[in-house]
């Protein structure tokens, strides 16, 4: 069972995601709250698996309880909530370690199998979308880190086309490997350069100016 916690200042549309979440047999809502100071009480008491979080609230925004709820050990993973497509906010939201984001009015199926994709490990939410907001919102290029340098030829290669947006299925078909090589590859590219998912890779490329590889 995926234990879901919702956080949204809007009680109407925290009772929709509820019921919509509640029908799914592999999953259910642990907790909710109203706003960011709200969601840290809520995430400490029922250790959600993950969290769907507005961007905007009173008393503490999403961002904030975000940095805050991430620096937790064994933190659930966290889907930013907007009204906004490309978003500056749910750019920074990423950069802190949320594992993605999506629209409120987002499909409902698109919605329930975004929980279930993050909660998964593969964190693939919107990475072409990603993609796209950085290249909007990175204005500086950092220095490439050491530990890009560790990766094998293969691993920047597969490295390359992940930070593209490609999904594994995608990147096993061009390379001509089976998915579970691909997702291997991955695992160590993450563990090497010592981020979170693929959504957290997306995010090092740009910043790093090795998107275009």
């Amino acid at each position: 069972m995926i234990r879901v916690a919702l956080v949204d200042d809007q009680s109407l549309f925290r009772a929709g995601i509820r019921m919509l979440v509640a029908s799914q047999p592999d999953l259910e809502v642990v907790g909710e709250a109203g706003d960011g100071r709200e969601a840290l009480a809520v995430v400490a008491a029922t250790r959600p698996d993950v969290v769907l979080m507005d961007i905007r609230m009173p008393v503490m925004d999403g961002l904030a309880a975000t940095a805050e709820i991430l620096t937790q050990p064994d933190p659930p993973k966290i889907v930013m909530l907007t009204t906004f497509d490309l978003d500056e906010a749910a750019a920074r939201a990423i950069r802190q370690g949320a594992s993605g984001f999506l629209l409120k009015d987002a499909d409902p199926e698109f919605l329930l199998a975004a929980i279930r994709t993050v909660h998964a490990g593969s964190s693939v939410i919107a990475a072409s979308a990603t993609r796209e907001l950085f290249a909007q919102f990175t204005e500086t290029t950092r220095p490439v880190p050491p530990a890009y340098a560790d990766l094998t030829d293969r691993e920047r290669e597969i490295f390359a086309l992940a930070a593209r947006g490609l999904s594994n299925s995608e990147i096993a078909a061009r390379e001509f490997l089976s998915e579970a090589t691909v997702k291997t590859h991955i695992s160590r590219i993450l563990t090497k350069l010592a981020l979170r998912d693929r959504v957290q890779l997306v995010v090092f490329a740009f910043e790093h100016g090795l998107a275009s590889l």
